[in-house]
């Protein structure tokens, strides 16, 4: 079994581990938080951050990389030096990548995910940012499948995809236990659902999901029109309403199909400028019962530890 332990998640920083219960090992996704809060989150957790077998780098943006360099450095002086997987375009476009590239294990992360069926289609598709909805999802379609830049490592398969973000190029995640085909479903940092995260997000039992922000409040709020319209575009962060949208549609074709019902989902990246923790917690709520299924949901925080198991 996996547990998701989102050590923060926000603007001001980013980090989750994905921990393989059984064994005690996890990967890391995103690093964008200071040593001393990232270790003080682990204890909390009751993770061992020795047990840490790779990394994984979303996007380059300061808000999840800022803190990689030094938590790397810490971990290598305890005898512990995970391989970090990072986009080639991400590296070249942030320098705190290019120092860890120069002094650690850095190595290329590729989409990895695309529906099984209908691949004339979805070859076509899933390299952009077309909204899932433009995808006609074949009769008898499985929920993924997974291609040569699936990455094995603490006893999990994990499988990343394309989000649509401003930033060089930019990834969630799906992460399978080898061992029993537990999953967890990873997106954040993405103004639309992607064909290709739709598809990795189904059959999953932990959902975490962007619900950035709340229209309403982003309109009124003090950013500049121009920070307004980047968070709300095809290459921002998904609002509140995109969020329960995706995941009412998640959770009706995962029924349809026979596949697993999310049992936890986890609202991610909620803006504190632009959201209330409340406000997301019961807008993906109200998704869920509308949709007649009843999982727990929790959010991310930016300063405290919220843990799925």
């Amino acid at each position: 079994m996996l547990a998701l332990h989102v050590l923060a998640s926000g603007s001001s920083g980013n980090a989750a581990m994905i921990e393989n219960t059984a064994t005690g090992a996890g990967v890391l996704i995103d690093c964008g938080i200071c040593k001393r809060d990232f270790l003080n989150r682990c204890d909390e957790a009751g993770f061992d951050p020795g047990r840490i077998q790779a990394m994984f780098v979303t996007h380059e943006h300061g808000d999840h990389v800022k803190g990689l360099g030094v938590v790397l450095r810490g971990l290598a002086k305890a005898g512990n030096v995970p391989p970090v997987f990072a986009a080639g375009a991400c590296t070249a476009n942030s320098s705190a990548l290019a120092k860890v590239a120069e002094a650690f294990d850095l190595r290329e992360l590729t989409a990895a995910c695309a529906p099984a069926d209908n691949q004339g289609m979805a070859n076509a598709a899933f390299d952009d940012a077309t909204p899932h909805a433009a995808i006609a999802p074949a009769e008898h379609d499985s929920p993924h499948a997974a291609g040569p830049g699936a990455i094995e490592a603490a006893g999990m398969r994990i499988i990343p995809f394309a989000t649509s973000h401003d930033a060089a190029a930019s990834f969630g995640f799906r992460i399978e236990d080898a061992a029993d085909g537990d999953a967890v479903g990873y997106l954040t940092d993405s103004g639309i659902v992607t064909a290709q995260a739709h598809a990795a997000l189904r059959d999953v039992r932990i959902l975490a999901l962007e619900s950035n922000h709340d229209p309403k409040m982003l309109a009124a709020g003090p950013y500049p029109y121009v920070i307004k319209q980047r968070i709300a575009s095809n290459s921002g962060h998904l609002s509140n309403g995109q969020a329960a949208a995706e995941l009412g549609t998640l959770v009706a074709e995962s029924r349809t199909a026979g596949l697993r019902l999310p049992q936890t989902v986890v609202a991610m990246h909620v803006s504190q400028n632009n959201n209330d923790y409340s406000l997301a917690r019961r807008t993906l709520e109200a998704a869920l019962g509308d949709a007649g299924c009843y999982a727990e949901t929790l959010c991310g925080y930016q300063a405290r530890l919220t843990t799925a198991r």
